[in-house]
């Protein structure tokens, strides 16, 4: 069973998907996007907790909210997760070819992870990418993008 997407997720449109990939939002909105897709849900004190909805694998592995940016389990566990059908939806959807030698950081390459299970959980639901939609306050490419974003979780 898919877990019921929360009614104040964020929208996704392809206009955010870019922005994620373009590293113009914050790895914790990332992760923000993700978390309550899965049924991930905050527990009023700035943490999020799984759920009901919360898929067993994931509730085990990670009973807070993994940190699929700044820690390598989750991005594995989240990598593994897309279904063999979705895997190329990146390049197929939105053209992504990936990035340039001088640009692969790991937190580049979990920031293109999460956009492709986005993609393959719209997929698995049938749903479209909307080419536009509400978007957060885009913040400038980092200065480091090893160090990220003020405010971003040390990369391990």
């Amino acid at each position: 069973m898919l877990p019921v997407v929360a009614p104040d997720s964020h929208p996704l449109s392809r206009a955010l998907l870019e922005a994620v990939l373009a590293d113009r939002v914050s790895d914790r909105f990332v992760c923000e996007l993700i978390w309550p897709r899965l049924g991930y849900g905050p527990d009023g004190g700035g943490a999020w907790i799984a759920g009901p909805a919360t898929g067993a694998a994931w509730r085990e592995s990670f009973p807070i909210e993994p940190q699929f940016i700044a820690e390598r389990p989750p991005s594995v566990a989240l990598t593994r997760s897309i279904a063999r059908e979705h895997k190329q939806l990146l390049k197929q959807q939105l053209g992504f070819a990936g990035y340039r030698i001088g640009e692969l950081y790991p937190r580049r390459t979990r920031r293109a992870t999460a956009v492709s299970w986005l993609l393959a959980h719209l997929a698995e639901r049938g749903e479209p990418l909307p080419e536009t939609g509400p978007l957060p306050e885009l913040l400038e490419v980092p200065a480091d993008p090893v160090a990220g974003h003020p405010g971003d979780l040390p990369v391990t």
